[in-house]
């Protein structure tokens, strides 16, 4: 006899319904934009009643913020791989590689924060402020260290994590473009692979860290 399935708790259904609006609204503020995105847009790409949003985030500025800090956290996330590295191309060529597979999966998040940035960043200037800024001093300290410790080229190191920002975040933000360029059709698991590779070995020549 088949069991019948459990029936969800309530906070795993909030879970849920959390997880479904933020995705429908990254899709939604990644094509529109903040000022053409509405709640009901975003209820409907969600397939739930607008009352449903509200319920969960109050406001679409706190919902667009949500979006925003998302992907911002699975950002700081990936750098944790730099951490603990001994070398740098330990630590870079596994930044690089979690920052390329965010792109991927994270395509519309990447393309919401890039442009609140291109827009000055009217509604997240205090994450840049503050944690970004603390974020990119530590890294960049870190890998300061690593150049004076004969490890890698004396590059700016502020410099190299904008370029790395630049180039993992282009698969994402600029992903139709490489679409078009690859026939009309997305990248595959083997495209995606070559990819990152290519990236990972010209970053980590270019600073004489293999």
């Amino acid at each position: 006899m088949t069991e019948s399935p459990r029936p969800l708790r309530r906070n795993e259904i909030r879970a849920q319904n959390e997880a479904l609006i933020l995705q429908a609204a990254e899709k939604v503020f990644a094509e529109a934009g903040f000022g053409g995105a509405t709640m009901q847009l975003i209820a409907d790409v969600a397939g739930l009643p607008k009352a449903n949003l509200h319920y969960y985030f109050a406001s679409k500025e706190q919902l667009y913020r949500q979006v925003v800090q998302t992907i911002f956290e699975i950002w700081l996330a990936a750098a944790e791989a730099m951490d603990g590295a001994e070398t740098p191309a330990e630590g870079i060529g596994a930044y690089i590689e979690a920052k390329m597979d965010i792109s991927r999966r994270h395509p519309n998040g990447s393309k919401v924060w890039a442009s609140e940035v291109m827009h000055g960043a009217p509604v997240i200037q205090d994450y840049l402020e503050t944690t970004l800024r603390d974020w990119t001093r530590g890294r960049a300290a870190l890998i300061q260290r690593w150049i004076d410790e004969g490890r890698m080229a004396p590059v700016d190191p502020e410099h190299l994590l904008y370029m790395l920002w630049a180039t993992t975040q282009h698969y994402a933000d600029f992903n139709h473009q490489i679409e078009t360029l690859n026939g009309g059709v997305p990248l595959d698991d083997a495209q995606w692979r070559a990819a990152t590779d290519s990236v990972k070995q010209m970053i980590l020549r270019g600073i004489g860290a293999i």
